[in-house]
């Protein structure tokens, strides 16, 4: 039992705070995930605040969630969805442990705080208040918790989707991971609401050589060419590729800006220009640089068997990201004057991406964060990552990155999700609830 009164639902709608903690203390690390003791009780927390709940799953250990809360029926249903499950702590060196969700310095620390139990804390405790004080929603609020993002999705939103599209039904927008975070350029604060996000394309080099025996050391072999490799994947960028969601972006950020600063910026959308521009951002770079390439990551490498023989085949395993429009062929091209004739490669995994943005709720969005805080500046985003909204689409579900949090200036948001010291402003959590209890009573309004 992992709820004992109502009385314990109203004050965690009420602090978004102390229901992110208790969400932190969950170890969901995936792999294995094991979300099903955090499902049942954020499913414990809405059942006694009167909100219906169906829990669905492929495998027990690996459940999703469906809560819902009856709305007018003068809109179409909004969804919004999250993940349960957080990536490893291994091998990372933390200021305070991981799993305690304790507060300090203004912060609360602790695994899945940004990457996204936070999100899930802001989009519970929203649900829950607009269920204590008998908010007229336009139409059906649905919140769905899923397993198993950060590993693929196939048992959390992809199995929703191709399993359970029913609880979908009629459904437009909606609202999860990741943006209207802020961020600062220049002298200006800046709120970016995801639209878009790249694409899945996972694959493997396979390098060859001779092999022979550790003792008598060979030039040219696998390993050789694998070192080679590798630097030339460091060092050389594919094409750059200007999407109208990322042109759109800068041009409204370097409206805002004067001098070198928008001209950078303008300079940054002339292909001719743009990675010679990219090396002035300074951090920013690694921000700005995929949102402007097809990208490749060497991540896993695979090979030898033992110490005395030298392996005549090693395996490197890329992580693709595709921009919106592109194809695994378009990937294949572009990395084969990179890689060059001698080096295999082989597309393992393929996750289509959304189709061109629906907008129609952009400025519904961009109003309540301008309310929430007037110097504020909302702007399309285009994630460089993926989420589950890639398997929502498929139902012709627009998702609209919104986890609003106003943010320190020297906070770095991307540098700090899956790394060690993982940790939200205790401040952004409440406004973050107050921008999605907005968010729901005035989506789809007609």
């Amino acid at each position: 039992m992992f709820l004992t009164s109502t009385t314990e639902a109203v004050r965690l709608a009420y602090n978004p705070v102390e229901l992110l903690q208790r969400l932190v203390r969950f170890d969901t690390t995936n792999p294995p995930g094991n979300e099903a003791e955090g499902i049942r009780f954020l499913s414990g927390l809405f059942n006694e605040a009167g909100i219906s709940t169906t829990i669905l799953a492929r495998s027990p250990e690996r459940p999703n969630l469906i809560a819902r809360l009856a709305g007018q029926g003068q809109a179409p249903p909004l969804l919004l969805y999250g993940h349960m499950d957080v990536v490893t702590t291994a091998g990372q060196n933390w200021q305070r442990p991981p799993f305690d969700g304790e507060i300090s310095d203004g912060y609360l620390w602790g695994r899945g705080a940004l990457d996204m139990k936070g999100g899930l804390a802001m989009m519970a405790a929203a649900l829950l208040r607009a269920s204590f004080g008998q908010l007229s929603l336009p139409g059906d609020v649905l919140l769905a918790v899923v397993s198993d993002e950060e590993d693929g999705g196939d048992d959390g939103a992809r199995f929703l989707v191709e399993n359970h599209a029913k609880h979908f039904e009629g459904i437009r927008y909606a609202l999860s991971e990741f943006g209207a975070f802020s961020i600062n350029f220049g002298s200006k604060r800046f709120y970016p609401i995801m639209v878009a996000e790249k694409q899945i394309c996972a694959m493997k080099a396979i390098v060859r050589g001779p092999g022979g025996h550790g003792s008598m050391p060979l030039h040219g072999g696998a390993m050789s060419r694998l070192s080679r490799l590798l630097y030339r994947l460091e060092h050389r960028r594919m094409p750059v590729h200007v999407t109208p969601v990322v042109q759109r972006m800068f041009e409204m950020v370097s409206a805002h800006q004067t001098g070198p600063g928008e001209l950078a910026l303008r300079l940054l959308l002339k292909p001719v220009f743009t990675d010679r521009m990219l090396s002035l951002f300074g951090e920013q770079t690694r921000a700005f640089d995929p949102l402007l390439h097809n990208t490749v990551t060497p991540t896993i490498v695979q090979g030898g068997e033992k110490i005395n023989v030298i392996p005549s085949e090693i395996e490197l395993g890329l992580d693709g990201r595709l921009l919106p429009g592109f194809k695994p062929e378009d990937m294949l091209a572009e990395l084969r004057p990179i890689t060059g004739e001698q080096v295999e490669l082989e597309v393992v995994r393929y996750d289509p991406g959304p189709p061109e943005p629906d907008w129609g709720q952009f400025e519904v969005l961009a109003d309540i964060l301008r309310e929430a805080d007037p110097e504020g500046i909302p702007v399309p985003l285009l994630l460089s990552g993926v989420t589950d909204g890639r398997f929502f689409a498929q139902l012709g579900i627009q998702t609209y990155g919104f986890l609003p949090m106003q943010l320190p200036p020297d906070f770095n948001f991307s540098a700090t999700i899956h790394a060690a010291d993982e940790r939200i402003p205790v401040a952004a959590l409440e406004f973050g609830t107050l921008a999605i209890l907005k968010a729901i009573q005035r989506m789809g309004q007609v």
